[in-house]
C-alpha cells in the first residue's frame, strides 16, 4: 500500500450554485473537523469537531449559514461511520460514548498469566496485520474504547434518544423508511491474528427501541477464509434504496473458496420486512461479486470479478423482471484505463439513501479519459437499452477539467472542477454543448513560487517491448540543455498483459502542488524527478513474481535511458525512491542493479518471510513458493547493497506488512555487511507521516541524502552502468 493520510478541514463555507454567493460558517479556533454529512432535503448538514475533551457533534442550518453544537452527546469515531442522517432530515444516527464508562481499565504491573492461542488443525492463514490485540489487557482496552451506544438525536429539539444497550457496533444503516436501523455489532471471543473487522459478528435488524426483530447471520471469526477468499453466510448487505425496507446482501456459493472450480461463485439474496419469508434469490454469480449499484426505477448495476484473469464485468440486473438473465454492459481488465467505461453517477433520495442518477433508460458515466497523451476526464450519457454511449462533454487540451456531479437529472448542467500548470483547482458550472462556466470557487495559487516547474508525459519502451513512461518535472528555471541529478520515485504494479501496462496515467496539465512529505519537494532543491516511473509486472497473477526483479530493474534501466536521451538527466547522478511497496522496489533495485547512486526508501517491507500469506498481489505462499520468497527479498542481498540507503519508518506503522522491525532488521543487515545507511524513526507516526515536525524531518532527511549522495556525487561513478544495468 502507498503513503495513507487524512486532511485535516478546518473551515468550511457555504456556496450558492444558482448565484454563486460565498458564505463562511463561524467555528472554534484550531477547529478539527469531520467531513460534513448533509440531511436528505439539503437544509441541514452534520459534523464532527475533534477536541482534547472529546469528538463533539456539530449540525449546521444552510439557510443561515450557521452551525452549532450539540450538548450532550460526544460521539465514539473509534469503528465504521460515526453519524448519520434519518430520512426525516431532522435526526442524526449516531455512535455515542456511553454515559455510564468510567476510566480506563488499569494496566496491571506485569503479565497476570499465561496468554494462550490454539490451533484447531484448520488451516487459517492470515495477513501480517498489526496493532491486534494481544492479551486480556487488550481486549479490555477494546471493549472499552469501541463501545458504543447507538442513539436517535433530534437536531431541532436537541433530544437524545438511545437505541438499545452499548455495544461494540461495527456497521449501522437506518432502512430507507426509518423504522428499523441494520446492525452489525462484535462480540468475544476476540482473534489476536486478524483486526477488528474480522471479528465474530451477529448481524441484526432492530426497531428504533433497540429489539431484535430479525438476525440475518451469527458470523464466526475470519481465521479461517482463504487467501483472496470471503467468509461464508451473508456479506455485503444493505437496504435496497428504494423500497421501504428490503435486505440485499451476497453469499459465497463455494464455501467462500475463490479458487475453487464451481460453475457459480456467489448469489444475491433479498428479504422483504418484515422478514418473516425465506429469502429470494435475485441473480447468480459465475464471478467473484464485487459491488452493487441501484437505480431508482428498479434496475441495477451489478458487478462480479475474475480472479484468474483479474477481470471485471458490469450487467444489468432488474428487479421488475425476476428471474430475467442478467445482461451484460461492459468487462474489462481491472487495471483497464484506455476502455474504461467511467464511474456512474449517483443522487441522494429523499429517504437518505444514494442511487444511480437515470434519464429515462440512460444513466451517466463519469471516467477519466486516460489516453497515450495523458488523462482527458469525461462525461457519457450510456442508454442501458442499446448500450451505447453519447458523450456530454470531454475535458480539451491545455488543462484538466473533471465532472464532479450532475446539477440536473438529464445531464445538460454539472460541475466540474479545473486546473491548468497555471491555475489551481476550482469548481466551475457548466452546460452541456457550451463553452462557457461559471466559477463557484476562487482557491488562489498557494505557492506562485513553485509556477516555474515544467511538467510532460514521457513515454518509451523497456528491453522487452513493455510500453511505459513517467511524469518528467524540471525545477524552475532549468536551462534547456543542462543535465541535472535526477530521482526516480516509483510504485510497481501487477499486469496480466503487456497491453494494460502500458497505458498512460496522468496529465501534464494538472496544477503542479507539493504538500507533506511529497518527493516532489525535491524540484526546489534543483533535481528533475521522473514521477511515476511505470514499474509493470507483468505476466500470469500465478507467477509473475518469479520475474520480479528482472522486470524493475530492467524498467528503472529504461527510465533514466530516455531521460538521459531526451539531455536532462546526468546518468552519473541519479537516484531512486518510493514509500511502502515503492522503497520495496528501492531496496531491490540497489541490491540487484548498479543503476543508482542512492536511495530514500520509506515504510517498506525488506524480508517476504515476515509475510509469509502473500504480499501486495502475490497469491502464494511462502510454503508454496518458497525461491520466490527468498529471491524477492532484498533483506536476503543486503550484502549487495554498495551504494547508501536512507530508511524511514513511523514507529506507529498501522499498514499490513510493513511492521517497523522490517525497516530495523534491514538496517542491522545492511550495518552488520559494511554498507552505507541510515535508519529514521518517527514516533507516534503511521503508515504516512503528518505531523508537522515528521513532514519538515523527513523532507530534510531525504533533500540531506541526495544532495550528498547523488547531486555532490563525485565522478567515479562508471557512465556504463546506466547502459548495462548489471543485473544479479
Amino acid at each position: 500500500m502507498g503513503s495513507i493520510t487524512h486532511p485535516r478541514l478546518i473551515g468550511l463555507h457555504l456556496v450558492n450554485v444558482a448565484d454563486g454567493k460565498q458564505q463562511t460558517i463561524q467555528l472554534p479556533q484550531n477547529a478539527y473537523l469531520s467531513l460534513p454529512r448533509w440531511s436528505p432535503d439539503g437544509r441541514h448538514f452534520a459534523f464532527t469537531h475533534t477536541t482534547p475533551n472529546g469528538i463533539e457533534l456539530w449540525v449546521g442550518d444552510a439557510a443561515s449559514a450557521s452551525a452549532h453544537q450539540v450538548a450532550g452527546v460526544k460521539i465514539n469515531a473509534v469503528i465504521g461511520p460515526a453519524l448519520q442522517w434519518m430520512p426525516d432530515s431532522h435526526t442524526l444516527l449516531v455512535k455515542a460514548v456511553p454515559q455510564t464508562r468510567g476510566k480506563p481499565p488499569a494496566e496491571s504491573g506485569g503479565t497476570d498469566g499465561p496468554i494462550i492461542q490454539e490451533s484447531d488443525g484448520k488451516k487459517a492463514p492470515a495477513v501480517t496485520f498489526e496493532d491486534l490485540l494481544e492479551s486480556p489487557h487488550d481486549e479490555e482496552l477494546f471493549d472499552y474504547y469501541a463501545t458504543a451506544q447507538l442513539s436517535l438525536v433530534e437536531t431541532n429539539t436537541g433530544r437524545i434518544s438511545p437505541i438499545g444497550k452499548p455495544a461494540i457496533v461495527s456497521d449501522v444503516e437506518p432502512s430507507p423508511d426509518g423504522a428499523h436501523v441494520l446492525v452489525s455489532r462484535i462480540h468475544r471471543p476476540y482473534s489476536y491474528l486478524l483486526p477488528a473487522d474480522g471479528f465474530a459478528k451477529n448481524v441484526e435488524v432492530w426497531d428504533q427501541a433497540g429489539k431484535v426483530e430479525y438476525t440475518l447471520a451469527s458470523l464466526p471469526s475470519e481465521e479461517h477464509v482463504p487467501i483472496e477468499g470471503v467468509p461464508t453466510g451473508p456479506r455485503d448487505y444493505e437496504w435496497l434504496p428504494t423500497q421501504p425496507a428490503t435486505l440485499v446482501w451476497a453469499e459465497a456459493l463455494d464455501n467462500g473458496d475463490t479458487r475453487a472450480k464451481v460453475p457459480y461463485h456467489d448469489h444475491l439474496m433479498m428479504l422483504v420486512s418484515p422478514f418473516q419469508d425465506q429469502p429470494k434469490e435475485l441473480a447468480r454469480l459465475e464471478q467473484r461479486f464485487r459491488n452493487l449499484a441501484w437505480g431508482e426505477k428498479g434496475v441495477g448495476l451489478l458487478s462480479d470479478y475474475d480472479r484468474s484473469r483479474r477481470w471485471v464485468r458490469t450487467f444489468m440486473i432488474n428487479l421488475n423482471q425476476p428471474g430475467e438473465a442478467l445482461k451484460l454492459l461492459w468487462e474489462h481488465s481491472s487495471r483497464e484505463r484506455y476502455r474504461n467505461p467511467g464511474t456512474p453517477l449517483t443522487h441522494i433520495l429523499s429517504n437518505g439513501k444514494s442511487v444511480l442518477v437515470q434519464n429515462g433508460d440512460s444513466i451517466f458515466l463519469a471516467g477519466e479519459g486516460a489516453s497515450p497523451k495523458g488523462d482527458f476526464p469525461f462525461l457519457d450519457r450510456f442508454d442501458l437499452q442499446s448500450l451505447k454511449a453519447e458523450r456530454i462533454f470531454q475535458c480539451a487540451d491545455g488543462g484538466f477539467e473533471s465532472v464532479a456531479a450532475l446539477t440536473s437529472n438529464d445531464g445538460s448542467h454539472f460541475i466540474t472542477q479545473y486546473e491548468s500548470p497555471t491555475e489551481p483547482p476550482n469548481y466551475f458550472l457548466r452546460t452541456a454543448g457550451s463553452p462557457e462556466k461559471r466559477a463557484l470557487t476562487s482557491f488562489s495559487d498557494p505557492a506562485p513560487q513553485l509556477r516555474g516547474i515544467s511538467k510532460q508525459i514521457v513515454t518509451y519502451k523497456r528491453a522487452d517491448g513493455v510500453p511505459l513512461s513517467f511524469t518528467l518535472y524540471l525545477p524552475p528555471n532549468y536551462k534547456k540543455g543542462e543535465r541535472l541529478p535526477t530521482i526516480v520515485w516509483a510504485y510497481p504494479l501487477e499486469y496480466s498483459d503487456a497491453d494494460t501496462a502500458g497505458q498512460v496515467s496522468g496529465s501534464p496539465y494538472r496544477f503542479t502542488t507539493i504538500s507533506g512529505i511529497s518527493h516532489l519537494f525535491l524540484l526546489t532543491q534543483g533535481y528533475a524527478i521522473l514521477d511515476g516511473a511505470t514499474m509493470p509486472v507483468v505476466g500470469d497473477p500465478d507467477t509473475m513474481n518469479n520475474t520480479y526483479i528482472e522486470q524493475v530493474v530492467s524498467s528503472a534501466k529504461a527510465a533514466i535511458d530516455k531521460a538521459a536521451e531526451l539531455g536532462v538527466t546526468d546518468p552519473n547522478r541519479v537516484g531512486v525512491g518510493g514509500h511502502s511497496y515503492g522503497a520495496f522496489m528501492t531496496a531491490n533495485l540497489l541490491a540487484h542493479s548498479d543503476l543508482f547512486r542512492a536511495g530514500v526508501a520509506r515504510s517498506g517491507a525488506y524480508n517476504r518471510t515476515l509475510t509469509p500469506f502473500g504480499f501486495q498481489s502475490e497469491r502464494r505462499t511462502l510454503w508454496e513458493a518458497r525461491e520466490m520468497y527468498m529471491n524477492i527479498s532484498p533483506f536476503m542481498f543486503a550484502d549487495n547493497i554498495k551504494h547508501p540507503i536512507l530508511l524511514i519508518h513511523g514507529m506507529a506503522d498501522n499498514n499490513p506488512g510493513t511492521f517497523p522491525i522490517q525497516s530495523e532488521r534491514m538496517y542491522q543487515a545492511i550495518k552488520g555487511n559494511g554498507g552505507i545507511v541510515r535508519y529514521v524513526q518517527l514516533p507516534y507516526e503511521a503508515h504516512g507521516y503528518v505531523a508537522r515536525e515528521s513532514t519538515e524531518h523527513t523532507l530534510y532527511e531525504m533533500v540531506s541524502w541526495f544532495d550528498k549522495w547523488v547531486k555532490n556525487a563525485s565522478s567515479d561513478h562508471a557512465t556504463t552502468t546506466a547502459q548495462n544495468g548489471n543485473s544479479q
